[in-house]
């Protein structure tokens, strides 16, 4: 999965949302809250993150503060304001996975992308993130790698995963320039 982040600058986009938000209005009519996270979704979908300029331009569109944009966007967990990977690692530390040695997945997955969670590696391709709890706790210890769940990984399979969406991300381009 490749960001557009590129067409931030871009007319096009601006238009296209302006025709997202319209719709969203559209379907919740008077309720800007019902109609808010869709159009938080969608330009985090596009970018991976929610840039201070969509804010500002949701925001106005809505016809309510930038603040209250911002609020909605930095209380709930799936969005974010600042940049991404492409691909963002999550590795478990509840108690059945740390019990199983997810600590040392962590360390590793640190080791071999040169970051400590919550940093995003210089190419913009890993973002690496804890987790308190990915609901796979049979499986122990588990990363999720965007929506993708990994089981029973062990510091040896680190290197294995991160060739996996490397490979994957190689694919999209290589497919996307023949396009």
């Amino acid at each position: 999965m490749r960001y557009q982040r590129e067409i931030l600058d871009t007319p096009q986009w601006w238009q296209e949302l302006d025709d997202y938000i319209a719709d969203q209005q559209r379907r919740n009519p008077g309720h800007v809250q019902s109609a808010l996270i869709p159009i938080l979704h969608h330009v985090q979908d596009r970018f991976g993150f929610i840039p201070p300029r969509a804010i500002n331009h949701v925001a106005q569109a809505l016809g309510v503060p930038s603040v209250y944009v911002s609020g909605v966007a930095t209380f709930y967990s799936y969005f974010s304001l600042v940049p991404k990977g492409a691909y963002t690692v999550s590795v478990c530390l509840g108690t059945a996975c740390y019990v199983r040695g997810s600590q040392a997945v962590l360390d590793e997955f640190c080791r071999q992308l040169g970051v400590k969670p919550g940093q995003t590696t210089q190419d913009g391709m890993f973002t690496l993130a804890e987790a308190r709890c990915l609901g796979a706790c049979g499986q122990a210890p588990v990363c999720m790698v965007n929506d993708r769940v990994h089981a029973r990984v062990t510091p040896e399979a680190v290197p294995d995963v991160i060739a996996h969406y490397t490979a994957e991300a190689q694919e999209e381009l290589e497919t996307a320039g023949s396009s």
